[in-house]
């Protein structure tokens, strides 16, 4: 089969080569992609920027969001079956959907949801686990709350909005103003051009902010949290405890501690909490989410889709941060 893969750590291009057909375990189905999401992820992880936390092995298929059809099933799956769609985040260290084909954990996978296309489906996972882990499990966002969440526009953004919208909060978000109309359609409330203005001054008594963006707005994401509020991060800095979650050596729990210090010591100060977010994978809260796109609560929003040979090019768009939405690969 053919794939997109790096030897090493790199600035420089994803190699498209002819690797093996992978190999079912017992717990694991095949899956034919049609097509795949990217993300920033795939490049901080080419670039080395995540080696610390994630070692992985060379060579390696990168890639974090797949729709496709089971091909195969392993020995001890029970929910799927050959020919089924289907759709994933897989877990980490089992990556690789810049490919044709990849073996998923059963667990990871839930069924595409009927009202959308392979294309459509592929661009969600990642950043949905993302959005529900941040404002459901972890936030426990509430009906009258008020959330404020990052680059709207984004591809967790757009998710994010709806999500919230959903929850029955009132949703701040920041963007340029040329997003704002498209931004309301979804379900933002208050809308900041953070070309012109701060939010800081614009925001106060905020229960929840999604943090997406450098170490600067995270400290001032601090201070429009009512006390008892809350920062979720998924841009950093790691934590400690994070470290303790995925298992980590002494050394990554060393570092978590020193890169997240001052910012847990300003959070405690201001008596209001600091998270860090590290997506996982996970099959059950993607069929919660397939729930709410097939009745129409979540669209997904696509930016735009390039031909699987066109895989270095897509992720060099993604790389730009100018993206609405998300950008996927049609593989077939």
């Amino acid at each position: 089969m053919k794939a997109f893969l790096i030897n090493k750590y790199t600035k420089g291009g994803l190699q498209l080569t002819d690797v093996s057909l992978p190999k079912i375990k017992n717990n694991e189905v095949l899956v034919e992609i049609y097509a795949t999401g990217l993300n920033l992820l795939d490049s901080k992880i080419k670039t080395g920027e995540f080696k610390l936390i994630l070692p992985y092995k060379m060579p390696l298929i990168l890639g974090h969001d797949l729709a496709g059809i089971v091909k195969e099933v392993g020995n001890n799956v029970k929910k799927y079956n050959v020919g089924d769609e289907v759709y994933a985040r897989p877990t980490d260290f089992h990556i690789g959907t810049f490919a044709e084909y990849i073996t998923v954990r059963e667990e990871d996978l839930a069924f595409k949801p009927k009202n959308l296309s392979m294309e459509e489906a592929a661009s969600v996972p990642l950043v949905a686990l993302t959005a529900w882990q941040a404002l459901v499990e972890i936030g426990r966002l509430k009906k009258g709350q008020k959330v404020f969440i990052q680059a709207g526009s984004g591809g967790v953004g757009t998710i994010a909005i709806q999500l919230a919208k959903h929850l029955g909060a009132t949703v701040a978000t920041t963007a340029s103003a040329k997003s704002f109309d498209f931004l309301k359609e979804i379900g933002a409330d208050v809308l900041i051009d953070y070309k012109t203005q701060d939010f800081e001054a614009i925001l106060k008594d905020y229960d929840l902010v999604l943090n997406s963006q450098d170490n600067k707005t995270l400290e001032k994401s601090l201070n429009i949290l009512k006390a008892g509020g809350r920062v979720i991060s998924i841009s950093g800095p790691p934590t400690p405890e994070f470290a303790e979650a995925i298992h980590a050596n002494w050394l990554v729990k060393m570092v978590t501690r020193f890169l997240s210090f001052g910012i847990k010591k300003k959070a405690k100060k201001l008596g209001v909490d600091y998270t860090f977010l590290f997506m996982k994978a996970d099959g059950n809260q993607l069929n919660e989410i397939t729930k709410l796109i097939e009745s129409g609560i979540i669209k997904p929003i696509i930016d735009k889709v390039f031909p699987f040979e066109e895989t270095n090019k897509a992720l060099e768009y993604v790389e730009n941060g100018r993206a609405k939405g998300k950008v996927v690969v049609k593989i077939k």
